[in-house]
């Protein structure tokens, strides 16, 4: 059913126009970028990573969990019909992604030239035109054996980026079935939260830039201007629309979501505490060689910064009925359990294993790939990149991965930048940068 009604988007005013400011000082701090710093960090590393240990620092770190009332909740699904899973979704996958073969040279060009990628695929250009590419975890973040019931899963986040202004921001995800890693399908799902007591929902405003699916919870970054830092999604929950059109939201005759068919409503958030010069994570993964299992993080800095970025880790709640969420006290407080401190500006994606952390810098301006940086505390070891080129360069990588997503089953690292979808091995990848 096709509804032109109106569109009630006022609500999105104030975060919108938060993604909007973001994103037009992020294009001005890369049309200026300087490439002094790059050639630095390319030529001598950005070394080993520096433990902050001072209760201070740590301190930042904090966030507060304030889950939605399970009454908003209801009156949510009471209205819009009962919920469905991934497997629902991944019914009406009905998109496609090309093979390695049947991209544009143009498109392989987004893939790093060392270590090469194990698999690739390309997203279609008219599905993906005015959006743009963020985020990427798999049901080998969200179960250990790499399988979600009985799907093998890969999520795609992208962000609004065209068409008409209050869209700009909006956020939606790929559910892609990777059950045939030679024919992957896909079909999209809106992210919103839910506003006036769970009667309506709006979009959620977000570059998607990290997002971790662990158990049946997915935590994905936020840009809504505010103090939240991450919303959290149930797997589980997830509504259809009954209405195609542009509108998000409740509209005559049912329920839009930007003309897809599902909408992923938030069950809670983690928003920051007040303490000063504390860090929006944007990007996130999930480490599973620590006991318990954490949620690691990073945040952006300005290229040519005077610090680096810090890195830090969350561990996962172990207590029943609070699955897939972080670990809190009475009070709801998170706190990390690491902190680092890394040399590397305009970072991008963040991953750790074991005792080494794989940093992604984004290509500088006249720049056509980016770095990735394999780092420890290890001042012997310190760091290391791949070097690929006649002179030895280390600008190796694909110029922009948001995030990266080890998949532990197959041993590969999941991520994308421009339309390429694509994976590499972690072996890969620690041998290359050795």
């Amino acid at each position: 059913m096709r509804h032109r009604g109106r569109h009630r988007r006022r609500r999105r005013g104030r975060a919108l126009r938060a993604f909007l400011t973001g994103t037009a000082l992020a294009l001005t701090a890369a049309a200026t970028m300087i490439s002094a710093s790059q050639a630095t960090v390319t030529d001598e590393g950005p070394g080993a990573l520096k433990p902050l240990t001072a209760s201070a620092e740590k301190a930042k770190l904090g966030l507060t969990e304030e889950l939605v009332p399970q009454a908003d909740l209801n009156r949510l699904a009471a209205a819009m019909g009962r919920p469905v899973g991934v497997s629902a979704v991944l019914a009406t996958a009905d998109r496609t992604l090309r093979n390695t073969t049947g991209c544009s040279t143009a498109e392989r060009g987004a893939l790093p030239v060392s270590p090469v990628a194990a698999r690739a695929y390309c997203w279609d250009a008219d599905d993906t035109e005015g959006w743009q590419p963020g985020a990427v975890t798999t049901s080998g973040d969200a179960d250990d054996d790499g399988v979600w019931g009985t799907n093998r899963v890969i999520l795609s986040g992208w962000s609004r980026t065209g068409g008409a202004t209050a869209d700009r921001g909006l956020a939606r995800v790929a559910f892609v079935d990777a059950n045939d890693l030679g024919h992957l399908s896909y079909t999209w799902v809106l992210l919103a939260v839910p506003v006036d007591g769970g009667r309506d929902y709006r979009g959620l405003v977000s570059h998607v830039s990290g997002m971790v699916w662990y158990q049946d919870k997915l935590l994905v970054t936020a840009d809504d201007g505010d103090s939240t830092a991450l919303y959290v999604y149930d797997m589980n929950r997830v509504q259809r629309a009954t209405v195609t059109d542009d509108a998000v939201g409740r509209v005559a005759g049912g329920w839009s979501a930007h003309g897809n068919r599902f909408v992923l409503p938030a069950v809670g958030s983690y928003r920051l505490d007040d303490a000063q010069d504390a860090p929006h994570p944007t990007t996130v993964s999930l480490d599973r060689s620590t006991a318990p299992d954490t949620l690691v993080a990073g945040e952006w800095t300005l290229d040519g910064a005077d610090r680096g970025a810090r890195l830090w880790r969350y561990p996962f709640s172990r207590a029943q009925g609070h699955q897939g969420l972080l670990a809190t006290d009475t009070y709801g407080h998170a706190r990390a359990s690491e902190a680092y401190e890394t040399k590397v500006t305009d970072m991008r994606g963040v991953l750790a294993y074991q005792d080494e952390w794989y940093v992604s810098r984004a290509a500088g301006a006249r720049e056509r790939h980016g770095t990735l940086w394999r780092q420890t505390t290890d001042k012997a070891d310190g760091s290391g990149a791949a070097e690929c080129g006649s002179s030895g360069s280390h600008l190796c990588w694909s110029g922009r991965t948001e995030s990266l997503s080890y998949w532990a089953e197959s041993g590969e690292v999941w991520t994308q930048s421009g339309r390429m979808l694509f994976a590499t091995a972690l072996a890969s990848l620690d041998k290359s940068a050795q």
